[in-house]
């Protein structure tokens, strides 16, 4: 059984989670009308990945005795000005995510909850990876500069990158 102050933790990253997904998908969006496919590819995927995490969340909840709920969700931005600037706010906002799973996992300590702890573990090693892939395709970024042709050969790339379950 949940404790109500580990339920309401988890409750507020289905928020940020679901929240999550739909900047992925304001970002994609912008992408895909500024002619980035390959981007908005990546991102249209990533978006659908964060959707999964939220639904993860809701379900260990549920299973664990308590009643998850679906938050309203405050609509994102839809304009950037550059790829480069949409992964840096991807980075930032992952960077957010990890310190709000770190939040929940120090709980879990305080409470003594070892189911909780152990299933945030998950969620450990996926923001691990989310950071790395940001900065990776940021630093990707940096060296391409204003290279036009090397930008359309990165975006292509991009629409390829695959984007896994640490836990595969």
């Amino acid at each position: 059984m949940l404790k109500q102050n580990i339920e309401e933790q988890l409750q507020n990253q289905i928020e940020k989670e679901g929240s999550s997904s739909q900047l992925y998908l304001a970002m994609a969006c912008w992408a895909d009308v500024k002619g980035f496919k390959g981007a908005a590819e990546f991102l249209y995927a990533h978006a659908d990945e964060e959707r999964e995490h939220m639904l993860k969340l809701i379900k260990f909840i549920n299973e664990r005795g308590g009643h998850a709920t679906v938050p309203s969700l405050p609509s994102p931005g839809k304009d950037y000005q550059s790829l480069m600037g949409v992964f840096k706010s991807i980075l930032e906002h992952e960077i957010l995510v990890t310190e709000s799973i770190n939040d929940i996992i120090s709980l879990c300590l305080e409470e003594k909850d070892h189911t909780t702890n152990n299933f945030m573990q998950w969620y450990i090693a996926e923001q691990m990876e989310e950071e790395e892939l940001a900065r990776t395709i940021i630093d990707k970024l940096e060296m391409i500069g204003s290279d036009t042709s090397s930008l359309y050969l990165f975006d292509k790339e991009l629409s390829g990158l695959s984007i896994h379950d640490p836990a595969e």
